[in-house]
């Protein structure tokens, strides 16, 4: 199953309807290509963020049983690569839902992980970034170092 960026914040707003607090969750791999339109979908859904509040979203997911398989990992662990303790200031907010405060890891710490595994879809996904980054200005050497879009004023 490909699950969209529209399917994907669906899906969050759903889950953040039952949380009773708000959390930090921090997009990796393919889910956060999609979140950036570098790829149209992803086949899964990947994320870390603070370990508390990635326990509390497990235990939502198990609740709603969404159809597709979905990761998370504590404190900036991504599959097997464990990012510096920056990875969540350099992480880039993509949105505010009810009680989610959605980001989208830097693009240096997509590769970062994406390099840790390096297969073929991997690759893939590096070169999907590259023209992304490539192509759109707002994705400029800036972002690309810190994970914020200049003229924002969290940029500053």
């Amino acid at each position: 199953m490909s699950i969209s960026s529209k399917q994907l914040v669906d899906f969050l707003d759903e889950v953040g309807k039952t949380l009773d607090r708000k959390i930090v969750l921090v997009a990796a791999g393919g889910t956060a290509l999609t979140l950036y339109r570098a790829k149209a979908s992803t086949i899964d859904v990947d994320f870390t963020g603070p370990a508390k509040d990635v326990e509390l979203f497990q235990k939502a997911v198990n609740a709603t049983q969404p159809g597709f398989k979905v990761h998370v990992w504590p404190d900036g662990q991504v599959f097997s690569q464990f990012l510096p303790d920056d990875y969540l200031r350099k992480s880039k907010r993509i949105r505010s839902l009810k009680n989610i405060d959605l980001r989208a890891l830097a693009p240096a710490d997509i590769v970062v992980t994406k390099t840790g595994r390096l297969d073929l879809r991997d690759i893939d996904d590096i070169e999907a970034l590259h023209q992304k980054i490539q192509a759109n200005q707002e994705f400029n050497s800036k972002t690309w170092e810190t994970g914020r879009v200049c003229g924002e004023p969290r940029c500053l």
